[in-house]
């Protein structure tokens, strides 16, 4: 994703008269060396994943404490809370795979 933004740049300001070949050569040589091919990706999906599943369990346990007779209904939607919440993190898997 990263190198198809640089790439566009570096296109775009092909096109433009304001910027000069020796900095469309350097941006084009940073949108080919760039590296990071799903790594960024997956790593914030993850972290995002991780602090929500970590407040759906933070819910889950006040409301248990408030209302111990709730248990089973609190332990239904606490369920699915994370398996949404983990289900960003297989999304971004993915697309790591993919190299976005």
């Amino acid at each position: 994703m990263m190198t198809d933004i640089l790439m566009m740049a570096a296109d775009v300001a092909a096109n433009t008269t304001l910027l000069d070949a020796d900095l469309l050569k350097q941006t084009k040589e940073i949108a080919q060396a760039s590296n990071l091919n799903g790594s960024f990706t997956l790593g914030m999906a993850g972290a995002g994943a991780g602090i929500g599943v970590g407040l759906v369990g933070l819910g889950a346990a006040q409301a248990v404490g408030r209302n111990p007779g709730a248990f089973g209904n609190i332990l239904v939607i606490s369920s699915i809370g994370m398996a949404l919440a983990e289900a960003i993190a297989i999304y971004a898997l993915v697309l790591a795979f993919q190299g976005r």
